[in-house]
């Protein structure tokens, strides 16, 4: 009797993994939606309230967001033209070689790549000393404990699961479209604007939504490239936990950037339902 005909099997490998979620995902959950409603004297907003009130806290949120952004942006641009080669590119070595070239940053601390950005970011870092003797600056540029070093080092970690994305999408493409629209009159670019690039948009839409996502609560990265007017929403919980102390109020800022996820995630899942091509998300 093979597995698939054992009575209640498929139930069972259903429950272990919801069960899994609950206790190890859910309670803690929990917990942290029930300290950020409570303080010494029992039930309270004021966690909430104490956040959109100090500018500082409402600026942080907004840095977290125009972070994300920038870095899903610079990943779609890095990110597409390298998927696409790999999807075109009909040499084994050649795929092989940029597929390492992907991964193997994937495959590295995060903690390790993170300072190896520091020297090369730093004021006589490799990255200075290449604009200068490009002649593109005059002086070192400060590319270190601001809004610029954290996108740098965010955007090397996600670009593979934008790259992966995007790859497999681009190769269940058929081809033969692209070659049917050049075979009737239109020019390669053409033919790739109006035929190639809108059956890849579901993997520019998932590839997109998951960097954006999962850069919403980097910590390690903004707090050492980082800086004070970069400061990001998951380094302040930490500061608040960790170094303050006050759990109530960082549960309350980590249920709000759980709010923020669940809702942009949600207006991505209404935008990729009107999509023509939703079915290949889903």
């Amino acid at each position: 009797m093979g597995f698939a005909k054992v009575p209640g099997l498929k139930w069972l490998l259903l429950v272990i993994p919801v069960l899994f979620v609950l206790v190890f995902m859910g309670y803690p959950l929990l917990g942290v939606l029930k300290l950020s409603v409570t303080d010494q004297n029992g039930f309270t907003l004021n966690n909430f309230i104490r956040i959109f009130q100090e500018p500082i806290y409402f600026q942080v949120i907004v840095n977290t967001l125009k972070v994300s952004f920038i870095v899903t942006v610079c990943a779609l641009i890095l990110g597409y033209p390298v998927a696409y080669l790999l999807t075109k590119t009909q040499s084994n070595q050649l795929k092989i070689w940029i597929t390492a070239a992907v991964l193997l940053p994937y495959w590295t601390s995060v903690l390790v790549r993170t300072y190896a950005w520091t020297f090369m970011l730093q004021s006589n870092g490799i990255v200075n000393k290449l604009l200068m003797a490009l002649g593109l600056v005059g002086e070192p540029v400060k590319l270190l404990h601001n809004m610029l070093g954290t996108t740098i080092g965010i955007t090397h970690v996600l670009l593979p699961y934008m790259v992966l994305n995007l790859y497999a999408v681009m190769q269940g493409i058929d081809r033969n479209l692209v070659r049917a629209a050049e075979g009737m009159g239109s020019r390669p670019a053409k033919a790739f604007w109006t035929v190639f690039f809108p059956l890849s948009l579901p993997g520019v839409i998932s590839g997109s939504l998951l960097v954006f996502v999962l850069s919403l609560g980097f910590l390690i990265i903004p707090a050492i490239l980082g800086g004070p007017s970069s400061l990001m929403i998951s380094t302040l919980i930490e500061t608040q936990v960790n170094q303050l102390l006050n759990w109530n109020f960082g549960s309350a800022i980590a249920v709000v950037l759980l709010i923020i996820t669940l809702l942009l995630t949600g207006i991505s899942y209404l935008i990729v339902g009107k999509y023509p091509g939703a079915k290949e998300l889903k």
